[in-house]
């Protein structure tokens, strides 16, 4: 959320932040809404004044035994209250309003943050190494799933539905061997890793930024008043909403979670496989720091990096990509997509996203510390995926493949599969 001393003396470029993000943002009515919130404000408090000084006067002619002045001026506390009454209900409703459209406000973005209308406008910064080249028919990770029997995605529509899975056998272990990777690997940098709830509040996904916008994309608890989350990062920040914490050293936070998306407006894309599915396990970086935006692009420098290192672990080729205006979401100021090649769909599909809010979340939360003046100051808040399952499964299996249908175990996951170094291609069928 914007401060809105900040949207008065920076309107052109809030109007031009929301053309650039594609956000429908009613600022005129803001503006609108908010200068009859102070007016309000202003003759509420000026006839609450009134009336406590005539409140003080009738006491005290009571006290002196002037009974007829006081009746007089009892009189005109009556009236007054009868207008404040009116000015009270109209500033609350102003109020309410003012806060509602402040929830539409999108935050500005970062000067290097490219400018364009779609993900296609992206700026690729560089790579990791090239795309796997095989000189035998690719198959891809649903083929070598069904192979090795570890994928088994009709059986997963038949419980679930459409975009359903199941991960069985090595599938499962490979899933999990993935997670505790990523786990390690932030535990070593410093993170406090935990497991947080997947059903949240309603005020947690609007104090992170996912609500009011992103509410179709939600899968609601009908009659609880709960939602399912799609990321750790709304439980995470949520954990620290109305506290003053100590960000001398930032808060890092690992959240593992089962995360939930509806994916309305995908109808048709991605529908093969494991690419973009309703359920999903998810390794989520989180950054709590300071209110200084040198502090926080250096966060966002160091998670990048622990997800590329994850990466560079799992031995993928990848590039990372600057998100441009159109591509990004109300919250965010800079944002960075780490895609991996997925030989399958011979292109590259993105498995890590970044990002840097500045104070955009901790205003909502409330979440503040204590600057060296003493006084309180909105923290920064940073977000970036350590490893997203089954979606990281595809690259691994489809760039480890060799001709025979064996898969090749990275040695970074070698410890978490029992020492295994490949996943050996199953014996053909004995011909009848």
């Amino acid at each position: 959320m914007l401060d809105m001393g900040f949207i008065r003396n920076n309107q052109e470029l809030v109007r031009v932040t929301a053309e650039r993000k594609r956000v429908d943002f009613p600022l005129e009515e803001l503006l609108e809404k908010d200068d009859k919130r102070r007016r309000l404000l202003r003759e509420t408090e000026d006839l609450r004044a009134q009336r406590n000084a005539l409140t003080r006067e009738v006491e005290s002619q009571l006290r002196h035994g002037n009974r007829a002045e006081a009746e007089e001026f009892k009189a005109q506390v009556r009236a007054i209250g009868g207008r404040l009454a009116e000015t009270e209900t109209g500033l609350a409703e102003a109020e309410s309003r003012v806060k509602e459209l402040l929830l539409l406000a999108p935050n500005p973005v970062s000067a290097d943050t490219p400018i364009g209308a779609s993900d296609k406008d992206n700026m690729e910064l560089r790579r990791c190494g090239e795309p796997t080249v095989f000189d035998f028919a690719v198959r891809d990770h649903v083929e070598l799933g069904e192979l090795h029997g570890m994928i088994d995605i009709p059986r997963g529509v038949k419980a679930g539905g459409a975009r359903s899975y199941t991960l069985k056998g090595d599938g499962l272990y490979l899933h999990l061997a993935v997670q505790r990777l990523a786990i390690d690997v932030l535990t070593e940098r410093g993170f406090t890793v935990m497991d947080v709830p997947s059903i949240v509040r309603p005020e947690t996904l609007e104090r992170t930024g996912f609500f009011p916008g992103g509410m179709d994309q939600t899968y609601e608890l009908a009659g609880e008043n709960r939602w399912l989350a799609g990321t750790s990062e709304v439980p995470l920040v949520s954990l620290y909403s109305d506290e003053v914490i100590d960000v001398t050293e930032p808060v890092r936070l690992g959240g593992l979670s089962v995360c939930f998306r509806r994916e309305v407006g995908s109808a048709g894309r991605d529908v093969r496989g494991l690419y973009r599915v309703h359920q999903f396990s998810k390794i989520e970086q989180v950054v709590l720091c300071e209110g200084d935006p040198q502090v926080s692009e250096a966060m966002l420098q160091e998670i990048l990096g622990n997800a590329e290192h994850i990466l560079q672990l799992l031995e993928l080729p990848y590039r990372v990509v600057a998100v441009c205006t159109g591509d990004m979401s109300l919250k965010t100021h800079k944002q960075y997509d780490i895609e991996t090649w997925m030989p399958g769909r011979g292109a590259y599909g993105e498995t890590h996203s970044a990002s840097n809010l500045l104070d955009f979340q901790a205003r909502r939360s409330n979440i503040r510390y204590q600057g060296p003046d003493g006084k309180l100051r909105y923290c920064h808040t940073l977000n970036n995926t350590a490893a997203a399952t089954p979606r990281l499964l595809i690259p691994l299996l489809e760039n480890h493949q060799r001709e025979d249908g064996s898969i090749y175990i990275p040695q970074a996951l070698r410890k978490y599969l029992d020492g295994r170094e490949l996943l050996s291609a199953p014996a053909p069928a004995a011909e009848a």
